[in-house]
């Protein structure tokens, strides 16, 4: 099979070099002349475990290639798939669907015969069938298919997820007269290998398919949100969150993933997904207060959190602040929405002097934290000679820094760990004040 993937970034490229390791002929559409030109040159640009070398022995396998002739990438292809950006419009919280839209009106002035126009960004309920109307009105006489197939990739994890998924979410046209079995059997075709490990690969309608993407992430978003406030309520009644967190987890119909307390969400998707479903339920009147709520709690979370490592300082004025981790999460170099984005601004704001480290993620962060910050080698470069220590990324390696060893080199003995990597007891044996969240 020979399918085009229009888009190189984070869910396209994983996706097709994931597809390719299946056997099948990927053509990449990268339009951003820099992207294409590291892609060609095989630098990967972005930061994904195991990436690299997947891409790698794909293309020196011919499957794999990288290009920005459109035409070229759909010629012949089975299954054309569309994995543009979709970032909130206008800062209103609805999807941008700008890109998606142009990205397919060329698909269809390029395409010569029958495909399937495959939506992989996450695109808000309606939008297949947008997609339809703008490709039939475009090209009358093209025989093509529409479906939806939204990515669930962690990214940290992304390849294991797309190969050992916990499910495939294929949506169709089930309107369509003439129905939806070759464009079933298209999909089924792409996703064989996954049908051999018996994943649960689940055909849907369109609009199912585009609002379960959106639910799943808003769902997950809202368990950390959750977390977080019952983060605060222990700290105020003495109860423990891991504790609490472990407890609830164990009911299987709760499931301990995303349960973890800390300084809010952030990355590529949680924070855009749940603004655009609030407003996509608010426009069709059927509002979601969880949502919102979700949404407004993780905003005032990031601010709370700047307080919180201020008032354990009694002021940062002329302090020096080592902080470790600025990405969202470990494993990625992601910065999108990033709780340290704000928190560090407030830091910086208040006087602090700021010594920063994060394993990857440093180049990325640097345009989008405050002038004048100390870009340090590695975590106990950061320590050297701070007055606090604020911890905003549980990067493992950061978990296995010896207390004695940040006592030794910090000027101060405050540490205020937003991820909970450590234990408490041990930190206040090595002599720190520690402040983490949720427990005693």
């Amino acid at each position: 099979m020979h399918i085009a993937m229009v888009g190189g970034g984070y869910v396209g490229l994983v996706s097709a070099a994931c597809f390719a390791e299946f056997g099948i002929e990927v053509r990449v559409v990268e339009t951003h002349p820099g992207r294409l030109q590291m892609l060609r040159e095989g630098r990967i640009p972005i930061y994904e475990p195991g990436l690299q070398p997947l891409v790698e022995s794909n293309v020196q396998a011919g499957r794999l290639s990288f290009g920005d002739d459109i035409a070229h990438a759909v010629a012949g292809a089975d299954a054309v798939f569309i994995a543009v950006g979709t970032p909130p419009r206008n800062g209103d919280g609805h999807a941008d669907l700008s890109y998606v839209f142009a990205a397919c009106e060329q698909v269809a002035a390029a395409l010569t015969g029958y495909t399937v126009i495959v939506t992989k960004s996450t695109v808000p309920v309606g939008t297949g069938r947008r997609i339809a109307e703008l490709v039939n009105q475009a090209r009358p006489d093209l025989d093509v298919d529409v479906a939806s197939n939204p990515e669930f990739l962690r990214e940290g994890s992304a390849i294991g997820d797309f190969m050992r998924p916990d499910r495939v979410v294929i949506g169709l046209d089930t309107q369509k007269p003439s129905g939806v079995e070759r464009a079933r059997e298209v999909m089924r075709r792409l996703y064989r290998p996954l049908y051999l490990i018996e994943a649960p690969i689940l055909f849907t309608s369109l609009e199912s398919s585009e609002l379960i993407k959106y639910a799943a992430n808003s769902f997950l978003a809202m368990k950390i949100s959750f977390i977080n406030e019952m983060a605060d309520l222990c700290e105020r009644t003495g109860g423990n969150v891991h504790e609490v967190a472990h407890g609830i987890g164990l009911d299987g119909r709760i499931g301990r993933k995303f349960l973890h307390a800390g300084p809010g969400y952030g990355g590529s998707c949680f924070p855009k997904d749940t603004l655009a479903l609030m407003r996509l339920a608010q426009d069709a009147g059927a509002p979601s207060r969880l949502v919102e709520a979700t949404v407004q709690v993780n905003e005032e979370r990031k601010n709370a959190m700047a307080e919180r490592i201020m008032r354990a300082a009694d002021g940062v004025r002329d302090k020096v602040v080592a902080v470790l981790g600025l990405t969202f999460k470990p494993n990625t170099d992601d910065m999108r929405d990033a709780p340290s984005i704000p928190i560090v601004h407030r830091l910086a704001e208040s006087g602090a002097s700021l010594r920063v480290f994060d394993p990857v993620g440093m180049e990325l962060a640097r345009p989008l934290m405050p002038d004048g910050m100390e870009w340090c080698t590695d975590a106990l470069d950061a320590a050297t000679g701070a007055d606090l220590l604020v911890v905003l990324t549980e990067w493992n390696e950061f978990r296995a820094l010896p207390p004695a060893r940040l006592v030794a080199l910090m000027r101060g003995r405050l540490v205020v760990d937003l991820r909970n990597i450590w234990d408490p007891h041990a930190m206040r044996d090595a002599g720190f004040t520690y402040h983490s969240i949720g427990r005693p």
